[in-house]
């Protein structure tokens, strides 16, 4: 590091838990975030700021006015482009020394299988069962830790899905595929704005902890928080020995399926 970096970054290597080697490995990471919104912006925000070397943001939606309530990354003046771009540009104020790339197409199959392999950590910012689904399988296939995160009217959760570890659950293992689950989205629902960020942050500190190799992770348990009441629940996770993703017997499926963003 340099002269700037270790002031920039001096509060951060004040930290035993993570000190100069922890933030070496952060400069020399590369993390994708698959969703621009809600939950994309402050996880996105706060990686760029931490110093992750390179940050990939896979969204095809644009920013409009209704986001503005609660996606801390976008302006008014961005209305109208692309979300991906619009956190690239909000992360280089803060930190040009960060490398982004904005990927504005759909986040297929295809397109997640070839940069969740470029990453070291993938981090679902995305508010559909199909593409998380699809993120999922990407993750198991190259073997690389998922902070999943959802956010809901009053309601999140988040955890991490680490297949490196072979008794780790997956997505799937808690939400099967072949399951028809009721999708809550908040264009009909609504979303209280504090808790994308709530959520976000908590995902942002999952993959800097991964990152740096500190503390315990959230793999095998998720957080669940009434917002409401403020308060959180744990649940422990166990792998699903039936799980058709994660037990080798995944199936590669759709081409198209579109990236939405809380």
């Amino acid at each position: 590091m340099n002269d700037s970096q270790l002031l920039r970054y001096s509060r951060h290597i004040l930290l035993d838990d993570i000190g100069i080697e922890g933030q070496e490995k952060l400069l020399a990471s590369h993390v994708l975030i698959v969703g621009a919104g809600g939950l994309g912006s402050p996880v996105a925000l706060y990686l760029g700021s931490a110093g992750v070397g390179r940050l990939t943001i896979i969204d095809d939606d644009r920013v409009d006015a209704t986001n503005l309530q609660r996606q801390i990354a976008h302006k008014l003046s961005g209305i109208g482009g692309y979300k991906a771009d619009s956190i690239c540009q909000a992360v280089a104020d803060i930190n040009p020394d960060v490398h982004v790339t904005a990927v504005t197409r759909r986040a297929n199959q295809d397109l997640l299988n070839e940069w969740v392999a470029r990453a070291d950590v993938v981090v679902d910012c995305t508010d559909n069962f199909q593409t998380r689904h699809a993120i999922n399988r990407a993750a198991v296939r190259h073997a690389r830790p998922l902070v999943s995160g959802a956010a809901i009217r009053f309601d999140g959760q988040v955890s991490v899905y680490d297949r490196r570890n072979e008794v780790s659950p997956c997505y799937a293992c808690l939400f099967p595929p072949s399951v028809d689950f009721a999708e809550a989205l908040c264009a009909t629902m609504g979303v209280f704005a504090p808790l994308v960020g709530i959520i976000g942050s908590i995902q942002a500190a999952e993959v800097i902890k991964l990152l740096c190799g500190v503390g315990e992770p959230l793999s095998g348990r998720l957080l669940m928080l009434d917002g409401r009441a403020m308060e959180w629940t744990q649940i422990q996770l166990h792998k699903n020995a039936t799980c058709e993703v994660c037990n080798g017997s995944q199936q590669e499926v759709f081409a198209g399926d579109a990236t939405h963003s809380r």
